[in-house]
């Protein structure tokens, strides 16, 4: 087994901001679902209800899915180096 390639700092910087807008994001929705389904933003219970689960879910599983899925991207098809 090799060692991954190493990482460009534009790379690592950009995914690093994208995994931390989706937490900010996440807690929004979260805040925003609680506004809602406490009443104090006029809407639906249930859209309240969804957008608390939501962003709840998303803060903590986002970042880690994100983070999968970008180290996939970075190997080879198949698995194996090629060279």
């Amino acid at each position: 087994m090799s060692a991954p390639a190493p990482m460009d700092d534009s790379l690592a910087k950009k995914r690093y901001m994208i995994m931390n807008a989706l937490r900010v994001g996440s807690i929004g929705a979260l805040m925003l679902g609680l506004a809602i389904a406490r009443n104090i933003v006029d809407a639906p219970y249930a859209l309240g209800v969804a957008l608390a689960v939501g962003g709840m879910l998303a803060f903590y599983f986002g970042p880690r899915a994100l983070a999968r899925r970008w180290k996939s991207d970075s190997q080879p098809l198949g698995g194996e180096d090629t060279q």
